[in-house]
């Protein structure tokens, strides 16, 4: 529901998650792009990759879950429950370091 969505009416409408996911699927599918990069950089293989971490709001979306399991083909799905400060501190302790 978005109240006040235009001339004062609010905007009330079903979303499956299944019409959710087709809607974004292409968006979706992006987000392997980074993903993707970032293998690269480091000189990595999607094989070599034993474990995810996923911080951030969209990381919480099943269809976004599923595509990193599938893309790295985990045994188990992405580890998503984690601090998002804590993950930032310690990335920048991390890039610091290598810098």
């Amino acid at each position: 529901d978005i109240e006040d969505f235009h001339a004062g009416k609010a905007l009330v409408e079903e979303l499956s998650r299944s019409k959710f996911e087709a809607i974004n699927a292409k968006l979706f599918q992006k987000t392997l792009e980074p993903v993707k990069r970032v293998l690269q950089d480091a000189g990595l293989k999607r094989h070599e990759i034993h474990e995810v971490v996923m911080v951030g709001g969209s990381t919480r979306i099943p269809k976004i879950q599923s595509l990193i399991q599938d893309f790295f083909d985990l045994p188990k799905p992405p580890v998503h429950k984690v601090n998002p400060d804590e993950a930032v501190a310690v990335g920048a302790a991390i890039q610091g370091g290598i810098l």
